[in-house]
């Protein structure tokens, strides 16, 4: 029965997937209409047009714009004056294919361009477009380094055009975020926008609110920030009370297990003890006092305990230094798993960072709680209109469509791809895999053609620099200990003879060039240099050298990209992939891997039946190998995500009931009035009636209660009892409460400032503890399915009531804690 009922399963999914690749097919037919609108913007001709002339332009479809001309009625012209002047001031004229992406990207879809297509010049022409609205356009990408250089790069068109351009960065002052966002464009990272979308609708006055309406959004690395990122959110936090001492007491504990206490299981990311475990722990609490002689661990007041001991079980068995995290200056640093770069400013929540700080003996942060998050997904579907570019999407146009829905083109390559993708080599063990490695980057060594090394970790990399130092190969290592040099060391990878080691995908958004990378080598040797003639010789002499060494690179075969593993997305695999044959350059790609590698061992089971092969015959190659991983893969996928649908729908309860918290919010804070303050009042007393009514007490307790929230006297002797409702409960407090108010209010208005200041205080403390509650919640709710009820549903029961119940005790709250401040 249950294998009947897993077949079917798979025949529904597959059916799905079929049906949805028919309707992707059928709207491939959209590239043809992006070709037909470039076609005439490629008519448009304005280099008769002197550069005051055509910086007019911007004012005269500003003017048209607000006399209702739509910007798709724009698009052609404005297009084309951004082309034109891009030329004049970039001396870079977007090609057909930039327009195409370009024009994806204004009609709110993905643009699937590969990598060394210019991807940077492509969002200026929608940028343009979108920012003659009047409303600010955000261009997002991946990190600091390429929102300063692309801000400060492309701005120059915009600034020539009559727009503005500011860029969103770490450690800048709210008055200065105020300036960037008021300008047209503003670059910026994910992490950045999102913080400050959270911090807005925190703040106390309208003043201090420094980012405008989520207006229109251009994402670089669309894939990389939409899905990759988008199963941690961003949490803004506060101090707890937890004693960060738990932790380290804890911590000596785990480090007494021994692994026939524990299992694990990677593929879920699970550990729990086994018998022999709770045993020795046991003995070690009772040892403690903790427990008393003969109890057990498992009683309700150490729950708080238990949750600890699993979270340091997870710092200690599966979380590994150098690939999910690095010690730096005494901190603990999360690795992004998709790039091998830091992630600035995040933290594991629960108690986990604390136990990685905890194993780490560094100094052991206060744990925090939760005053706001939010994830990329729902905060990227905020925006009004949504687009991006990436060089790899296609893997996962279901995932966009469903979540975001967001359509993916695929726009055609400037020139045609000559780079030669050869089939994959596997090794019995890691050792043999690092041989073949080294002994294929020897071979390319000896005519100098340069190699890209593409590793999963910090600690992989590493392994593969110390491989490469003992033969004696000069290299260089891009990972998370050195990304602030990522982008000077990625323009060095195309040159002649050079190696380089790089952590999965560190380096996105700076091209590797054969022979060099102009732009970034030229200006590192004039950046101290004043004398204009000195700059204009070097930079001539520089690129000359260049355009000659590059020709050198292309007789050695162009870049060979190696990939040293294989990882859970073969996404990730296309973009290291990519990084070599870009623009017609000529250039190779190989995968080694062993049946040690993570990808093999946990997942990969009949990769595993080839070891008695390579026992008689050494490592397999061949397409064999290349289909079983991407099959492989294709299920990880599909997994993570279902994974990700499913924490989505979890996460959606909450992030819904934020979003009408934070919209209630603005309206207090923005328009708040006397009408405002007195429903706040209303809406508190018909939530008294009810709670006096479901308690059926008499009337005497309403009035003491009517004292305790209003310091106003209330007696009820005079109303005859056939008139006592509850509708009539309310209107009459109401009408003597508000009268009460009128006489503070016509003493003194400051006292309506102090009532807004009093409720935007108390709504941000309930909707913390709100939060914490469904926290909770959601901890618990998969237990309901044993009593053959859906977990989802039962959740969204629950975080209604709590929802509503939290608003009821806001308004009692709010207009209590105004009262007795009143009679202070």
């Amino acid at each position: 029965m249950f294998s009947f009922v897993k077949i079917v399963k798979k025949i529904i999914n597959w059916v799905s997937r079929v049906l949805y690749r028919i309707v992707f097919w059928f709207r491939s037919n959209e590239i043809d209409n992006l070709k037909s609108i470039a076609k005439e913007i490629d008519k448009k001709n304005y280099s008769d047009l002197s550069d005051e002339e055509l910086a007019l332009k911007t004012q005269e479809f500003k003017s048209r714009f607000e006399n209702g001309e739509s910007l798709d009625s724009l698009l052609v012209e404005a297009f084309a004056v951004s082309r034109e002047a891009s030329k004049r001031v970039l001396n870079e004229r977007p090609y057909f294919v930039q327009l195409l992406g370009g024009i994806a990207l204004h009609k709110g879809m993905i643009a699937e361009m590969k990598t060394g297509e210019g991807k940077t010049l492509v969002a200026v022409a929608p940028a343009y477009l979108n920012a003659l609205a009047g409303k600010g356009v955000h261009v997002i990408t991946v990190n600091d380094y390429l929102a300063e250089r692309d801000s400060t790069w492309m701005g120059k068109v915009f600034n020539f055009l009559g727009m503005s351009v500011g860029c969103i960065h770490n450690n800048m002052r709210d008055e200065e975020r105020k300036v960037a966002y008021n300008c047209d464009i503003t670059y910026g990272t994910n992490n950045e926008f999102a913080f400050d979308y959270l911090k807005n609708n925190m703040k106390m006055s309208e003043e201090e609110i420094y980012q405008r309406d989520l207006n229109c959004a251009i994402v670089d690395e669309i894939d990389n920030i939409l899905i990759d990122e988008a199963r941690t959110p961003l949490i803004i936090s506060g101090s707890s009370n937890h004693s960060s001492d738990l932790y380290a007491w804890i911590n000596t504990l785990t480090k007494n297990l021994n692994e026939s206490d524990y299992q694990k299981d990677e593929k879920h990311g699970t550990c729990h003890l086994t018998s022999d475990g709770v045993k020795k722990i046991e003995k070690m609490l009772t040892d403690d006092g903790v427990i008393d002689s003969g109890d057990t661990m498992f009683e309700s007041r150490n729950a708080t305990l238990i949750h600890h001991l699993n979270q340091s079980m997870k710092a200690h068995f599966l979380f590994k230094k150098d690939k999910d995290y690095m010690v730096k200056d005494g901190q603990v640093f999360i690795i992004d798993e998709f790039t091998g770069r830091i992630m600035s400013g995040r933290r594991y929540s629960d108690g986990l960072h604390q136990a990685l700080e905890a194993k780490e003996n560094v100094k052991i942060q206060d744990e925090t709680r939760t005053q706001a998050s939010i994830t990329f997904q729902r905060f990227f579907r905020l925006y009004n209109k949504l687009s991006g570019m990436t060089g790899t999407a296609m893997t996962e146009a279901e995932e966009f469509d469903k979540v975001y829905d967001l359509k993916i083109v695929s726009i055609p390559t400037n020139k045609p791809i000559s780079r030669t993708d050869l089939p994959d080599e596997i090794h019995a063990t890691l050792s043999e895999k690092i041989k073949a490695v080294i002994s294929l980057v020897k071979k390319c060594s000896e005519k100098k053609q340069p190699v890209l090394i593409g590793t999963s970790s910090v600690e992989k990399s590493m392994i593969f620099s110390n491989a490469l130092r003992e033969e004696k190969i000069a290299h260089k290592v891009l990972n998370a200990k050195n990304h602030a040099n990522e982008a000077r060391i990625i323009a060095d990878a195309g040159k002649l003879g050079s190696v380089t080691v790089v952590t999965n995908m560190a380096g996105r958004g700076t091209d590797i060039m054969l022979g060099g990378n102009a732009k970034i080598i030229v200006s590192e040797k004039i950046k101290d240099l004043e004398n204009e003639s000195e700059i204009d010789s070097i930079t001539k002499q520089t690129i000359q050298e260049i355009k000659e060494e590059k020709e050198k690179v292309k007789n050695t075969g162009g870049l060979f990209v190696i990939g040293t593993e294989r990882h859970e997305s073969r996404r990730i695999d296309n973009q290291l992939r990519g990084r070599a044959g870009r623009q017609g350059d000529p250039g190779k790609s190989k995968f080694f891997l062993s049946l040690e590698d993570d990808l093999v061992r946990i997942y990969a089971g009949k990769v595993n039946t080839l070891s008695s092969r390579m026992k008689s015959e050494g490592p397999i190659t061949g397409r064999i190998v290349t289909r079983l991983i991407a099959k492989v893969q294709k299920n990880i996928e599909s997994h993570n995500f279902d994974l990700r649908q499913h924490v989505k729908k979890y996460s959606d309860v909450q992030e819904e009931q934020m979003d009408s918290i934070y919209r209630y919010r603005m309206e207090l804070l923005k328009n708040y009035s006397k009408n405002i303050w007195l429903d706040l009042v209303k809406n508190s007393i018909e939530k008294m009636i009810h709670d006096f009514l479901l308690k059926d007490e008499d009337l005497s307790a309403l009035s003491k209660a009517i004292k305790d929230h209003f310091k106003l006297d209330i007696n009820f002797d005079e109303i005859e009892s056939n008139e006592i409702t509850e509708e009539f409960l309310v209107d009459y407090i109401f009408t003597k409460v508000e009268k009460s108010f009128e006489d503070y209010i016509s003493e003194d208005e400051k006292i309506l400032k102090m009532s807004k200041i009093i409720a935007l205080t108390i709504l941000d403390e309930h909707w913390i503890d709100h939060v914490e509650k469904l926290n909770y919640i959601k901890q618990g709710i998969g237990l309901r399915a044993y009593g053959q009820k859906d977990p989802l549903v039962e959740y969204k029961k629950e975080g209604i009531h709590a929802f509503e119940e939290m608003l009821g005790n806001f308004y009692l709250d709010s207009v209590k804690a105004f009262f007795h401040e009143l009679s202070a």
